[in-house]
C-alpha cells in the first residue's frame, strides 16, 4: 500500500516538474520545507535527471530548490512563532514539553541556531519541519533565512546532482535514500525515548 502511494505521489511530483520546470521545483520543495513531507529525494534527484537530458541546468534546479525551501520555511516560521509558543506553553505538559525545555530551545537557538538551521537543513526527514521550532525560539530572521538557503543549496544540488549522475537509472536512488531516512528516524526513536525517561525521572 506504502510502496503505491509513494509511485503515485512521485508519478505526480514528475509531472509538476515536467510542466511546470524550475517554477515547479520552487513549489514542491516549498511545500516540502513548509511542515508537509514531500519527499525531495524524488524532487531533486528528477530534476538533476532532466538536467542530464539538457532540458534545465543542474546549478539552476538547485537554486529553484533553495528558493523553495526558503519560501515554505517562511510561513512555518511565522506559524512557530505566533502559533506554535502560546500552544506549548498552554498545552506543552501534555507532550512532556517544559517551560525549561522552551527555555533551553530559546537559548540553543540564540547562541547556536546558525548551526543547528544549517546541520537540520542536511538531514532528512528534520529538514523538513526545522522551521517551526526556529519559529517558537523567535531566531534572528535575517540569520533563519540565510542559513536555510545556504543548507538548503548543498542539499539540493547533492541530491540533483545524484540524479544527474544516475542519468536514466535516476530511480534506483529512491531506495537508498529511503534506507537512510530509517536510520534519521531510529536515532530520532533513541532521543524520544531518552527524553521521555528524564522527564519521568523529574
Amino acid at each position: 500500500m506504502l510502496e503505491k502511494f509513494v509511485a503515485i505521489l512521485a508519478t505526480w511530483i514528475m509531472g509538476v516538474i515536467s510542466t511546470m520546470g524550475y517554477g515547479g521545483i520552487v513549489l514542491l520543495m516549498g511545500i516540502e520545507s513548509a511542515c508537509i513531507p514531500l519527499p525531495s529525494e524524488i524532487i531533486m534527484p528528477f530534476a538533476g535527471f532532466l538536467a542530464f537530458k539538457g532540458e534545465m541546468t543542474l546549478w539552476g534546479v538547485a537554486l529553484a530548490g533553495a528558493v523553495g525551501c526558503v519560501v515554505g520555511s517562511i510561513p512555518a516560521y511565522y506559524l512557530g512563532m505566533y502559533g506554535g509558543r502560546p500552544l506549548v506553553e498552554k498545552y506543552g505538559k501534555w507532550v512532556l514539553i517544559s517551560p525549561k525545555d522552551l527555555n533551553w530551545a530559546d537559548e540553543a537557538f540564540n547562541k547556536h541556531g546558525e548551526l543547528i538551521i544549517f546541520i537540520g537543513r542536511l538531514l532528512p526527514a528534520v529538514r523538513t519541519f526545522i522551521a517551526f521550532p526556529a519559529g517558537v525560539a523567535r531566531m534572528n530572521m535575517t540569520k533563519f533565512i540565510s542559513y536555510t538557503f545556504v543548507g538548503s543549496l548543498i542539499w539540493c544540488y547533492l541530491l540533483a546532482l545524484a540524479g544527474f549522475k544516475a542519468g536514466e537509472n535516476w530511480e534506483s536512488l529512491k531506495v537508498y535514500f529511503h534506507q537512510f531516512h530509517y536510520v534519521i528516524a531510529g536515532a530520532g526513536l533513541i532521543f524520544v525515548i531518552w527524553y521521555v525517561r528524564r522527564h519521568f525521572k523529574e
